[in-house]
């Protein structure tokens, strides 16, 4: 009794009948497996398109995501039994959507076979790119950095300097000491060295570049894991010998010559870049094993290095690393090394010269400081314009003594000028010129005539050419004392 009540029994999915819509449809599927399906049916065309676009190979009718999403929803030979087995039990009730797909995609021929070849055709060229173009980017940034006149610069200036403060004769440095030049501050101004070195490159080479504009390249491998990089080529290659052996399954079953053609075609073309990926790979990234265990490796190294410098290793060597040292130097992280320090020298090298451009625009300044407009440089030909011929002249000298004769006349001239009226005259306006004594006609000008006469020739100098700015009419305040009372 014990045995038959604790007795371990296997769990069997039974075939059972729901009622889908008002109709019974057979479920043999688990239910989580079934959900799944249905999931993915939503995303995908019908089954009949599915069936025609696996046997053509048609990516127009199926997309790389929808051979993704069916390759997770291949069913087995266990899950083929029972759907077929319940169908046969219940021939007058239907399967359910996601028996009825299976049971469609277990109709086609090799269809796991297909699933995986058809996959890597539709992948293979966005592998190929995220494999080739960073190899690309290290080689055409090695290259870059080799030739640029700027980094040469910083760091033949940089040597010099380390050697004066250091009192030494060194011949060169690691690179690694570029991370270190920006944490070094002088005790004076707490300045780092590197806006010291920064400051002495541009007076010395003003000719000279930010870097980092200049090292794209550079730029984007440090953002590429390369040792990741050499594993998708063999990943990459493990999937073409797959697919190698998935053609020779479905020629046994495929009746399509131009299909087989086809894929054969481009199995062959595949087969042949990715031999020329390893070759360029094996070439930039050269390990430099083959050289053999000489003691003084230095020699043939260098001359390597200037037969084909755009190798990574031998790239490193011309930096100057060790040969020891450079089998170990990651790709990465030497060019985020080289991307940060291009990055730090731009953010300095644009400060020094936003300085310089303040410092020219302040000597700008102090040129004509405490001096009139007319004096400065912009504004001389205009003054030249306005004055009247009689003062302008050959040399300053000359313009002086032009204008103490031009003042002197005035001051000097005689009392045929008519007599300025004082203001009660012009106040009342009630005289006539009939009214006037001769008495006072002959009596000479008085010297407050002769200051109001220049005055007049002064303000009408200065306002001749000044308009005026138009007023309103203002209505003239009336006195209420005057107002008669009503009352």
């Amino acid at each position: 009794k014990l045995e038959h009540l604790f007795e371990s029994r296997s769990k069997e999915a039974p075939t059972s009948k729901k009622a889908i819509d008002g109709k019974k449809v057979v479920v043999v599927l688990d239910p989580k497996r079934s959900n799944a399906i249905n999931i993915g049916l939503t995303v995908l065309p019908p089954i009949h398109i599915i069936k025609t676009a696996v046997l053509n190979f048609d990516e127009f009718a199926v997309s790389k995501e929808g051979i993704e999403k069916i390759l997770t929803m291949v069913p087995t030979e266990e899950e083929k039994q029972k759907i077929q087995e319940a169908q046969l039990a219940n021939p007058d009730v239907p399967l359910g959507s996601a028996e009825q797909f299976l049971l469609s995609l277990s109709s086609i021929s090799d269809l796991t076979a297909r699933l995986q070849l058809w996959a890597f055709k539709l992948d293979y060229e966005s592998l190929e790119q995220e494999i080739a173009e960073p190899l690309f980017d290290l080689k055409v940034g090695m290259e870059q950095l080799a030739r640029n006149h700027t980094f040469k610069c910083i760091l033949a200036t940089l040597l010099a300097m380390g050697n004066f403060l250091n009192g030494s004769q060194s011949r060169g440095f690691e690179l690694g000491y570029l991370e270190k030049v920006s944490e070094v501050k002088d005790t004076v101004h707490r300045q780092s060295l590197l806006y010291h070195l920064c400051q002495m490159v541009v007076e010395k080479f003003p000719e000279t570049t930010d870097l980092y504009s200049e090292i794209a390249s550079i730029t984007r491998s440090a953002k590429v894991d390369f040792e990741e990089l050499a594993n998708s080529l063999v990943q990459l290659e493990r999937r073409c010998r797959a697919s190698w052996h998935n053609l020779k399954v479905i020629a046994k079953h495929e009746t399509k010559l131009v299909l087989k053609t086809k894929l054969t075609e481009f199995l062959k073309d595949s087969t042949q870049r990715i031999i020329v990926l390893k070759v360029v790979h094996r070439r930039v990234l050269n390990r430099l094993v083959a050289w053999g265990h000489s003691r003084n490796l230095t020699v043939p190294l260098v001359a390597r290095c200037d037969r084909c410098s755009h190798r990574f290793h031998s790239f490193v060597l011309y930096l100057g690393y060790p040969v020891s040292a450079a089998r170990d130097v990651k790709v990465t992280s030497i060019c985020k090394l080289l991307r940060e320090f291009a990055l730090e020298y731009r953010t300095c090298w644009e400060r020094v010269l936003q300085q310089q451009k303040k410092r020219a625009a302040h000597r700008e300044r102090s040129k004509t400081r405490g001096r009139l407009i007319t004096e400065t440089e912009k504004f001389s030909g205009i003054a030249e314009a306005v004055l009247p011929s009689a003062v302008v002249s050959s040399s300053p000298k000359e313009q002086m003594e032009a204008g103490h004769e031009s003042m002197k006349i005035v001051l000097t001239s005689p009392t045929d000028i008519p007599a300025r009226r004082s203001r009660t005259s012009q106040g009342t306006g009630h005289g006539t010129p009939s009214q006037s004594s001769p008495a006072q006609e002959d009596v000479p000008s008085s010297p407050d005539d002769a200051s109001d006469e220049i005055m007049d020739q002064l303000v009408k100098s200065v306002t001749h050419n000044a308009n005026p700015r138009p007023c309103p009419n203002k209505e003239r305040r009336r006195s209420r004392g005057n107002r008669k009372s009503c009352k």
